[in-house]
């Protein structure tokens, strides 16, 4: 009996995920993006692993929160105005049960933030792993070049899913979120390695 509750509970999450499949991909594109640019602006600035591992994280869990909620709010208000326009337009109707339920959606807003968060977290995470690997057992490699090749991958996987959730071409999906990740690491490190140019001119 159990194993059965099991599959039922596994194959009911499998299809959230598939349901939210959009939250998820945005989340994870915001956050590899952005946790990719905290990694790339503090090796531009000459930080410290462990420097890198902290900024890394708390734009990770703090900015995914805020997505998170701001996704849950602005679905919050998109289902209740959907409702407030539906009864107007049916206002003679009588609009009970299941026939709220498609003037809201299916979507729930709290579903969409969990999502959305779930992904922006597990996705943006990849570009901090080797940080965090060489931390716990220093490495003696380029840690920013197998970051860069970790996030390339994830980008890859994005982009794919990304073209299956808006039909769009893969090929031109996966090319731009790479150009996209590509140019806010780029921007990301020049603006580190010039602030810190900066700082360190100004010292002397």
């Amino acid at each position: 009996m159990a194993p059965k509750k099991k599959l039922v509970t596994s194959r009911s999450f499998f299809e959230n995920l598939d349901t939210y499949l959009g939250e998820f991909v945005y989340g994870g594109i915001d956050g590899t993006i952005t946790t990719f640019a905290v990694v790339a602006g503090s090796v531009g600035a000459g930080l410290e692993s462990s420097i890198v591992i902290i900024l890394g994280f708390a734009n990770l869990l703090a900015d995914g929160f805020a997505m998170s909620i701001g996704a849950y709010l602005s679905a919050k208000s998109e289902n209740a105005n959907k409702l407030k326009n539906g009864r107007f337009n049916n206002e003679h109707a009588q609009i009970k049960g299941n026939n709220q339920e498609h003037i809201t959606g299916k979507k729930s807003p709290i579903l969409i933030g969990f999502f959305t968060y779930l992904s922006f977290v597990v996705l943006g995470l990849v570009p901090l792993l080797i940080y965090v690997v060489d931390f716990a057992r220093p490495l003696h490699i380029d840690l920013f070049f197998i970051s860069s090749i970790l996030t390339g991958i994830v980008f890859f996987i994005i982009g794919a899913l990304k073209a299956y959730v808006s039909y769009s071409n893969i090929v031109k999906s996966i090319i731009e979120t790479l150009a996209l990740g590509f140019i806010a690491a780029l921007v990301a490190y020049y603006v580190g390695d010039i602030i810190e140019g900066l700082i360190v001119s100004s010292t002397k």
